[in-house]
Protein backbone atom coordinates (compact mmCIF):
# COMPACT_ATOMS: atom_id res chain seq x y z
CA UNK A 1 0.00 0.00 0.00
CA UNK A 2 1.14 3.48 -0.45
CA UNK A 3 0.79 6.41 1.35
CA UNK A 4 1.49 10.39 1.34
CA UNK A 5 3.53 12.56 3.99
CA UNK A 6 3.26 15.88 3.96
CA UNK A 7 4.67 17.77 6.37
CA UNK A 8 7.23 21.14 6.27
CA UNK A 9 9.39 19.55 8.96
CA UNK A 10 12.34 16.72 6.82
CA UNK A 11 13.17 14.78 10.44
CA UNK A 12 9.31 14.75 11.08
CA UNK A 13 8.72 13.47 8.13
CA UNK A 14 11.75 11.08 7.91
CA UNK A 15 10.62 9.63 11.33
CA UNK A 16 7.31 8.94 9.78
CA UNK A 17 8.40 7.49 6.69
CA UNK A 18 10.60 5.26 8.56
CA UNK A 19 8.14 3.80 10.69
CA UNK A 20 5.56 3.42 7.75
CA UNK A 21 8.25 1.52 5.76
CA UNK A 22 9.21 -0.74 8.46
CA UNK A 23 5.51 -1.80 8.88
CA UNK A 24 5.66 -2.15 4.92
CA UNK A 25 4.26 0.54 3.40
CA UNK A 26 5.49 2.84 0.36
CA UNK A 27 5.93 5.93 0.96
CA UNK A 28 6.23 9.00 -0.51
CA UNK A 29 6.71 12.96 0.86
CA UNK A 30 5.82 16.22 0.33
CA UNK A 31 7.26 19.23 1.45
CA UNK A 32 4.27 21.98 1.79
CA UNK A 33 0.59 21.96 1.08
CA UNK A 34 1.13 22.68 -2.37
CA UNK A 35 3.85 20.01 -3.38
CA UNK A 36 1.16 17.34 -1.65
CA UNK A 37 -1.43 18.33 -3.66
CA UNK A 38 0.86 18.34 -6.87
CA UNK A 39 1.95 14.60 -5.78
CA UNK A 40 -1.67 13.84 -5.07
CA UNK A 41 -3.48 14.89 -8.04
CA UNK A 42 -6.49 12.71 -8.51
CA UNK A 43 -5.44 10.58 -5.02
CA UNK A 44 -5.51 7.23 -7.17
CA UNK A 45 -1.94 6.54 -6.31
CA UNK A 46 -2.34 6.95 -2.14
CA UNK A 47 -4.26 4.38 0.16
CA UNK A 48 -3.91 7.46 2.84
CA UNK A 49 -1.94 10.46 3.50
CA UNK A 50 -0.48 11.70 6.41
CA UNK A 51 -0.90 15.81 6.91
CA UNK A 52 0.66 18.25 8.82
CA UNK A 53 -1.77 21.20 10.40
CA UNK A 54 0.97 24.05 10.72
CA UNK A 55 2.63 24.72 7.82
CA UNK A 56 3.85 27.60 5.44
CA UNK A 57 2.21 28.92 2.75
CA UNK A 58 -1.36 26.33 2.54
CA UNK A 59 -2.34 25.05 5.75
CA UNK A 60 -3.43 21.44 7.21
CA UNK A 61 -6.91 22.23 6.47
CA UNK A 62 -6.98 24.35 3.18
CA UNK A 63 -4.99 21.43 2.16
CA UNK A 64 -7.01 18.81 3.78
CA UNK A 65 -10.51 20.98 1.83
CA UNK A 66 -8.87 20.80 -1.41
CA UNK A 67 -7.74 16.63 -1.07
CA UNK A 68 -11.58 16.52 -0.22
CA UNK A 69 -13.17 18.42 -2.98
CA UNK A 70 -11.30 16.66 -5.69
CA UNK A 71 -11.05 13.45 -4.13
CA UNK A 72 -14.51 13.36 -1.28
CA UNK A 73 -13.51 9.63 -0.32
CA UNK A 74 -9.46 10.22 0.67
CA UNK A 75 -8.51 8.90 3.58
CA UNK A 76 -6.58 11.89 5.44
CA UNK A 77 -5.08 11.95 8.64
CA UNK A 78 -4.07 15.03 10.18
CA UNK A 79 -1.26 15.76 12.96
CA UNK A 80 0.06 18.50 14.91
CA UNK A 81 1.63 19.67 18.02
CA UNK A 82 -0.57 23.03 18.42
CA UNK A 83 -3.85 21.56 18.05
CA UNK A 84 -7.23 22.11 19.99
CA UNK A 85 -10.30 19.88 20.52
CA UNK A 86 -11.78 23.38 18.15
CA UNK A 87 -9.15 22.57 15.55
CA UNK A 88 -9.74 18.51 15.45
CA UNK A 89 -13.72 19.39 15.14
CA UNK A 90 -12.98 21.37 12.31
CA UNK A 91 -10.86 18.82 10.53
CA UNK A 92 -13.19 16.40 11.31
CA UNK A 93 -16.25 18.30 9.52
CA UNK A 94 -13.98 18.60 6.66
CA UNK A 95 -13.41 15.18 6.68
CA UNK A 96 -10.15 13.78 8.21
CA UNK A 97 -10.36 10.33 9.15
CA UNK A 98 -8.03 10.76 12.37
CA UNK A 99 -6.43 13.28 14.00
CA UNK A 100 -3.26 12.61 15.81
CA UNK A 101 -1.02 15.03 18.28
CA UNK A 102 2.77 15.47 17.67
CA UNK A 103 4.87 13.83 18.97
CA UNK A 104 3.31 10.81 18.08
CA UNK A 105 4.77 7.35 19.09
CA UNK A 106 5.48 4.63 16.41
CA UNK A 107 2.91 2.29 17.50
CA UNK A 108 -0.04 5.36 17.48
CA UNK A 109 1.02 6.10 13.74
CA UNK A 110 1.24 2.72 12.56
CA UNK A 111 -2.06 1.84 13.93
CA UNK A 112 -4.23 4.81 13.18
CA UNK A 113 -2.42 4.54 9.23
CA UNK A 114 -3.89 1.14 9.58
CA UNK A 115 -7.50 1.64 10.91
CA UNK A 116 -8.48 4.11 8.65
CA UNK A 117 -7.51 2.35 5.47
CA UNK A 118 -9.22 -0.89 7.11
CA UNK A 119 -12.15 1.63 7.48
CA UNK A 120 -12.09 3.23 4.38
CA UNK A 121 -11.97 -0.21 2.92
CA UNK A 122 -14.38 -2.39 5.25
CA UNK A 123 -16.11 -2.77 8.04
CA UNK A 124 -13.99 -4.74 10.61
CA UNK A 125 -15.55 -6.86 14.17
CA UNK A 126 -14.57 -5.17 16.86
CA UNK A 127 -13.02 -7.22 19.84
CA UNK A 128 -14.42 -5.44 23.42
CA UNK A 129 -13.25 -5.94 26.74
CA UNK A 130 -15.52 -7.55 29.56
CA UNK A 131 -17.88 -4.56 30.28
CA UNK A 132 -21.09 -5.65 28.88
CA UNK A 133 -22.56 -2.89 26.56
CA UNK A 134 -26.09 -2.22 27.25
CA UNK A 135 -28.57 -4.13 24.59
CA UNK A 136 -31.05 -2.67 22.21
CA UNK A 137 -28.90 0.43 22.03
CA UNK A 138 -27.46 2.00 18.88
CA UNK A 139 -24.03 3.93 19.25
CA UNK A 140 -23.09 7.04 17.41
CA UNK A 141 -19.68 7.51 16.67
CA UNK A 142 -19.15 11.57 16.98
CA UNK A 143 -15.30 12.15 17.23
CA UNK A 144 -12.14 10.30 16.19
CA UNK A 145 -8.87 11.76 17.45
CA UNK A 146 -5.31 10.83 18.40
CA UNK A 147 -6.28 7.25 17.47
CA UNK A 148 -9.08 6.70 19.97
CA UNK A 149 -13.40 7.05 18.90
CA UNK A 150 -15.83 8.50 21.18
CA UNK A 151 -19.15 6.31 20.74
CA UNK A 152 -22.33 7.54 23.20
CA UNK A 153 -25.71 6.17 23.12
CA UNK A 154 -28.72 8.20 21.50
CA UNK A 155 -30.44 7.85 24.42
CA UNK A 156 -30.19 10.30 27.35
CA UNK A 157 -29.20 10.08 31.39
CA UNK A 158 -32.02 10.25 34.00
CA UNK A 159 -32.14 14.82 34.34
CA UNK A 160 -30.98 13.86 37.92
CA UNK A 161 -27.95 11.25 36.85
CA UNK A 162 -24.39 12.87 38.31
CA UNK A 163 -23.12 10.30 35.17
CA UNK A 164 -22.89 9.94 31.59
CA UNK A 165 -21.33 7.29 30.38
CA UNK A 166 -19.31 6.92 26.76
CA UNK A 167 -17.60 3.97 24.69
CA UNK A 168 -14.09 4.49 23.96
CA UNK A 169 -12.96 2.57 21.03
CA UNK A 170 -8.92 2.53 20.11
CA UNK A 171 -9.07 2.85 16.19
CA UNK A 172 -5.96 0.43 15.81
CA UNK A 173 -7.16 -2.67 17.74
CA UNK A 174 -10.65 -2.43 18.35
CA UNK A 175 -10.46 -2.72 21.69
CA UNK A 176 -13.59 -0.77 23.38
CA UNK A 177 -14.10 0.17 27.05
CA UNK A 178 -16.56 2.07 28.82
CA UNK A 179 -15.73 5.99 30.63
CA UNK A 180 -18.05 7.38 33.01
CA UNK A 181 -17.45 11.18 32.88
CA UNK A 182 -19.47 12.34 36.79
CA UNK A 183 -20.70 16.12 37.07
CA UNK A 184 -19.31 17.74 40.38
CA UNK A 185 -22.55 18.64 42.61
CA UNK A 186 -20.49 21.79 43.49
CA UNK A 187 -20.01 22.65 39.47
CA UNK A 188 -23.77 22.55 39.18
CA UNK A 189 -24.10 24.59 42.37
CA UNK A 190 -22.16 27.03 41.08
CA UNK A 191 -23.40 27.35 37.29
CA UNK A 192 -26.95 27.91 39.10
CA UNK A 193 -25.59 30.27 41.90
CA UNK A 194 -24.03 32.27 38.07
CA UNK A 195 -26.72 32.18 35.98
CA UNK A 196 -29.86 32.03 38.53
CA UNK A 197 -30.48 28.96 36.37
CA UNK A 198 -30.37 25.18 37.22
CA UNK A 199 -29.37 22.79 34.47
CA UNK A 200 -30.00 19.26 35.69
CA UNK A 201 -26.33 17.43 35.89
CA UNK A 202 -27.99 14.49 33.68
CA UNK A 203 -29.23 17.10 30.84
CA UNK A 204 -27.84 18.04 27.59
CA UNK A 205 -25.52 20.83 28.76
CA UNK A 206 -23.83 18.54 31.09
CA UNK A 207 -23.34 15.57 28.92
CA UNK A 208 -21.10 18.63 26.16
CA UNK A 209 -19.13 19.52 29.65
CA UNK A 210 -18.70 15.61 29.82
CA UNK A 211 -18.06 14.77 26.38
CA UNK A 212 -15.79 18.12 26.17
CA UNK A 213 -13.58 16.40 29.06
CA UNK A 214 -13.52 13.13 27.43
CA UNK A 215 -11.95 14.71 24.28
CA UNK A 216 -9.41 16.60 26.12
CA UNK A 217 -8.10 13.86 28.13
CA UNK A 218 -7.81 11.85 24.92
CA UNK A 219 -6.08 14.60 22.96
CA UNK A 220 -4.02 15.06 25.75
CA UNK A 221 -3.36 11.83 27.38
CA UNK A 222 -3.46 9.42 24.46
CA UNK A 223 -4.91 6.95 26.74
CA UNK A 224 -8.32 6.13 28.34
CA UNK A 225 -8.65 7.02 32.17
CA UNK A 226 -6.85 4.36 33.76
CA UNK A 227 -9.80 4.03 36.54
CA UNK A 228 -12.59 4.45 33.61
CA UNK A 229 -13.89 7.60 35.42
CA UNK A 230 -13.55 11.51 34.91
CA UNK A 231 -15.19 14.31 37.11
CA UNK A 232 -15.96 17.60 35.45
CA UNK A 233 -15.41 19.85 38.26
CA UNK A 234 -16.10 23.56 36.74
CA UNK A 235 -16.82 24.98 33.31
CA UNK A 236 -15.11 27.84 31.84
CA UNK A 237 -15.97 31.83 31.54
CA UNK A 238 -17.47 30.99 28.41
CA UNK A 239 -19.64 27.91 28.88
CA UNK A 240 -20.95 30.06 32.22
CA UNK A 241 -22.55 32.18 29.04
CA UNK A 242 -23.70 29.58 27.08
CA UNK A 243 -25.26 28.07 30.64
CA UNK A 244 -27.03 31.31 30.84
CA UNK A 245 -29.15 31.22 27.79
CA UNK A 246 -29.39 27.08 27.56
CA UNK A 247 -32.78 25.27 26.83
CA UNK A 248 -32.50 22.21 28.26
CA UNK A 249 -36.23 20.97 27.01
Amino acid sequence: MRLLIIDDEPHIRQMMRLTLEAAGYQVDEAADGQAGLDRFRDGSDYDAVVLDQKMPGLDGLETLQRIKEHTPDACVLMATAFGSIELAVDAMRLGATDFLRKPMTPETLRGAVAAAIAAKTSRRPVRRDATPRPSGRVEIATLTMNGFQILRSPDAASPSSPEHAFRVRHVADGVEGTVKVAIDPEAVERVARLTHRRLEPGGAFWRLQAERLLSAYLWSEGKSPAEGILVVRDVSREELDVAARWDDG
